[in-house]
């Protein structure tokens, strides 16, 4: 069965409390971003993982099916909230060490940040 869609209002809602500091809303808001990033940027190619909220595949290019993937990005959930927002960039996460990514296509540059709102948030 595939996980519950968080609606968007629910989950707009979510983000916006995460980036005023209500630490009861970041679980939504990670997972929120999470599905954002599952559909702007489909595909199988890289998994991210943000424990312990959730974990999604996306990027297209060669699927990955089982064992370890070959591109893997792992982050906090404050970093995840500050990377799909815009508030930290790639480049700093990663050399901060907020971010672990390998494999060749382990790069979210492309995609973030993320347009979560609907007035292009």
């Amino acid at each position: 069965m595939p996980p519950k869609r968080i609606p968007d209002a629910i989950g707009q809602a979510a983000v916006r409390g995460a980036l005023a500091g209500t630490t009861a809303d970041l679980p939504t808001a990670v997972r929120y971003l999470l599905q954002v990033l599952a559909t702007t940027a489909e595909g199988n190619t890289v998994e991210v993982r943000v424990p312990p909220y959730g974990a999604v595949q996306a990027i297209e290019g060669p699927r990955h099916t089982r064992g370890t993937p070959p591109n893997v990005i792992e982050l906090g959930g404050e970093a995840w909230l500050a990377l799909a927002t815009g508030s930290l960039g790639w480049a700093d996460a990663v050399a901060s060490g907020a971010v672990s990514a390998s494999g060749q296509r382990a790069d979210l540059t492309a995609f973030l940040p993320l347009r979560w709102g609907t007035m292009g948030e």
